[in-house]
């Protein structure tokens, strides 16, 4: 009785504790038509979560993954539609600051080297901080 009653204990709680994988971002289509920067803001966000996560518990293929995706988006940034007026001074500073830490991740990933991956992750995020639309 004892240990049916801890087996039904644990079948409901440890459920619980798993975290849900997340749907992957689509590839954008090479030379597509330019994306809106809120968009684009929202994927990159993600992108470097998805990192983040993989990075967390040594997914790195994950974070290669995650790292190309990175440096797609910062190829978009540059020719992004509906740029917030505080943003369009330094578009192009973040856009190549986005595109140089995501080559740095994705090679960081590639060598399985924790401490470029976490300093790269750290950069990019303070990178997401900088697009925000509220600043």
């Amino acid at each position: 009785m004892r240990r049916t009653f801890l087996f039904g204990w644990l079948l409901l709680f440890v459920p619980a504790c798993v975290v849900p994988e997340r749907a992957p971002l689509r590839p954008l289509p090479e030379d597509g038509p330019p994306l809106p920067y809120a968009e684009l803001l929202t994927r990159t966000r993600a992108q470097t979560m998805i990192a983040t996560e993989a990075f967390y518990i040594n997914r790195w293929p994950d974070v290669e993954d995650a790292a190309r995706g990175l440096e797609q988006t910062a190829h978009y940034l540059n020719k992004a539609e509906d740029v917030p007026a505080k943003q369009k001074e330094q578009l192009t500073a973040l856009s190549t600051s986005l595109s140089k830490d995501a080559v740095k991740l994705r090679d960081a990933a590639k060598a399985q080297d924790e401490k470029t991956a976490n300093e790269t992750l750290q950069r990019l995020h303070l990178t997401v901080r900088e697009m925000r639309l509220d600043k």
